[in-house]
Order: structure tokens, then C-alpha cells, then sequence
């Protein structure tokens, strides 16, 4: 069972100060390690959660929602995708790597912060598909990508997405009322990405890429996006 933080995070010395403040006794931060260690408490990074969730609309889309559009889209013979946006900056670099103690090691990376815009679509049991383009996203360049989604697909689509107001637009609205059902959208309730397998990609593309190998000399983003 996940447990909720509800107060500043910190180290053995805070919970030696809490527990002074609360019972009045006084322990190092060696004796607070054993009692942490002894009540199978350990360091851990927390999870992050937007204060605006709303667990009962998330309870309802994993309970009922999904597994509704699920066996609807089963009857109809429609292939299910996630969708989901990110971006990229050549700049970035956030791996570690080894050097003597006291030489910080240097990574060369570009000098100027040249980024890009990506979108990709996934499906429950492994479909793909994925675009680049520059700038932000908008109602016109959402409709355009959906129209390279759908190119040459013969299964109708139900793509489930996020609450983005360019995903609300009345471009938005009139394509997919042209498509006469071969694409419908769908919601997920706000503030949970964890409901959207599609938050990997980029979160393994963020981890795996620029952040690890740099950008070199007369390389493009563009060709270096390939999950």
C-alpha cells in the first residue's frame, strides 16, 4: 500500500527532529537508521501526484470507462491507441558516468538549443506509430496529424488521449465527424498519466537518448528520434 507525504521530504535528522517535537526523546541519526531499518522503512524516492486528481474519475475510467470502450471496440472490430505528445532539446544531458574523484568529467553538446516536437500512437498489444514536427501543438496541426494516423487504416480507431485544449478544438470536433465513426477520441481523466502507456515511450526516449549521447556535430534532431 502506497503511503500519502503530506509534509516536507528529508533525511534521518528530520525524523529525529520529528520525533523529539512528538515524544520528547532525543536520538542520533544512527539510532534513528536502526529504528527505521527495524520498522522496514527505507529511503525511497515518492512518487509525484497533481493535487488536482480526482480519484474517483480515475476509479471510474479503469473500472467501467476502459473496459467498456474495450469490448465495444472488440465488437466493432476498432483497434484501441493511446496517444501522447513530447518534446526534445539537444541540450540535454542528464546521465552520470565515472571520472577520478575531484575530475568532474565533460560532455561536449551543442551550444545552441535546437528542440523538437513528437507524438506517438500505442496499442494494447504493441502497435505503433509515431510523428515528428516543430513548434506547438495546435487544433490545425492536430487534425493534420491525426489525418497521417489514419492514412491507409483500414480498422476503425479509437484513440484515447489527454484533456490538451488542442485535442478540444472545433477543427478537432469536424474531422472527426468527417471521418462518420473510423475515429473517435477519447478522455482520460486529468492528472493521471499513469493511465497512459504511451507516457513510456518518451519517458524511455528521454532517458535512453540526448540524455545519455549527447547530439554531435552535424546531427538533427529530427533523424535522432527514433523510438
Amino acid at each position: 500500500m502506497a503511503i500519502r507525504v503530506g509534509f516536507w521530504l528529508g533525511a534521518r535528522a528530520i525524523v529525529a527532529l520529528l520525533i523529539e517535537q512528538k515524544f520528547g526523546i532525543d536520538l542520533g541519526v544512527t539510532s534513528v537508521g536502526s529504528l527505521l531499518a527495524k520498522l522496514q522503512l527505507t529511503p525511497q524516492k515518492p512518487l509525484q501526484r497533481a493535487y488536482q486528481r480526482d480519484p474517483e474519475a480515475i476509479a471510474l475510467w479503469q473500472d467501467q470507462t476502459y473496459p467498456a470502450l474495450a469490448r465495444q471496440a472488440k465488437r466493432d472490430g476498432a483497434q484501441i491507441l493511446f496517444w501522447d505528445g513530447s518534446g526534445f532539446r539537444a541540450d540535454t544531458v542528464q546521465g552520470k558516468t565515472w571520472g577520478l574523484r575531484g575530475q568532474t568529467p565533460i560532455v561536449y553538446r551543442p551550444g545552441q538549443r535546437p528542440s523538437i516536437s513528437a507524438a506517438s500512437a500505442v496499442g494494447p498489444r504493441g502497435e505503433f506509430w509515431f510523428c515528428t514536427y516543430v513548434g506547438g501543438l495546435n487544433g490545425e496541426l492536430f487534425v493534420a496529424l491525426l489525418g497521417q494516423l489514419m492514412h491507409r487504416r483500414k480498422k476503425p480507431v479509437r484513440l484515447i488521449l489527454d484533456n490538451l485544449p488542442a485535442h478540444k478544438t472545433r477543427l478537432v470536433r469536424d474531422y472527426v465527424e468527417s471521418t462518420e465513426g473510423k475515429l473517435s477520441l477519447h478522455c482520460l481523466p486529468g492528472y493521471a498519466p499513469e493511465l497512459n502507456p504511451d507516457e513510456w515511450v518518451w519517458s524511455h526516449l528521454k532517458r535512453t537518448g540526448t540524455a545519455r549521447r549527447p547530439l554531435q556535430q552535424g546531427e538533427k534532431l529530427a533523424g535522432w528520434i527514433d523510438p
